[in-house]
């Protein structure tokens, strides 16, 4: 996840081409590539209403790939809020966005994907929506809503109670030592959650 010091750093912006919308009075740039310490955006499209960072939303659109320290984030369009020149929060959606992060210390990846994250840089929460997956460290948490607390390590899944919106849980347990071959069949265990939410802590 981006550390809050580090968008404190100036703020870069190259693109292929820009230009100004005196209709909408927007600001419109092609083949944009932005970056703030270890944080980067690069998207086939960007817009804004002022090139100003101080109290700003640029929207992002082709191809969005936010990359941080520790993760990247795949998306079709993205809103990035911008609160004195610092990185604030992050609306991304898409056909698929994805979300991959490896917390510093460790070489295990969390991945995510969903229809909709908003990822809250103060806070370091990501809150995923429609057709929510989360996996990490063999499990595999799948709900409507998914909110993951990057520091705690802790996710909160929720549904609506109908049906066809489950909170499902999936483990996947680890091969045996005395699986050499590797070609062991997985064993998995699936399970329903009736009740709004639940808590996870992998």
């Amino acid at each position: 996840y981006a550390q809050i010091g580090d968008l404190r750093l100036p703020i870069s912006l190259d693109a292929d081409s820009t230009d100004y919308d005196g209709k909408s009075s927007m600001l419109r740039f092609e083949g944009l590539r932005l970056s703030q310490g270890n944080m980067g955006v690069v998207a086939d499209e960007g817009r804004a209403s002022k090139l100003d960072f101080e109290d700003s939303v640029w929207r992002f659109d082709g191809n969005v790939v936010i990359d941080t320290e520790n993760g990247r984030i795949e998306c079709d369009s993205a809103d990035l809020t911008f609160t004195e020149h610092e990185l604030r929060l992050a609306i991304i959606e898409g056909d698929k966005a994805t979300f991959e992060m490896v917390r510093p210390g460790s070489t295990e990846v969390t991945y995510a994907e969903a229809r909709k994250l908003r990822y809250d840089l103060l806070t370091a929460t990501v809150e995923f929506s429609g057709e929510a997956i989360i996996t990490e460290g063999g499990n595999e948490i799948e709900s409507e809503l998914l909110v993951y607390d990057i520091l705690e390590r802790r996710i909160k899944a929720a549904s609506s109670g109908e049906t066809e919106d489950k909170v499902r849980i999936r483990y996947t347990p680890p091969p045996s030592d005395e699986d050499t071959e590797g070609d062991v069949e997985d064993e998995e265990a699936d399970s329903e959650v009736d009740d709004e939410g639940v808590d996870e802590n992998p």
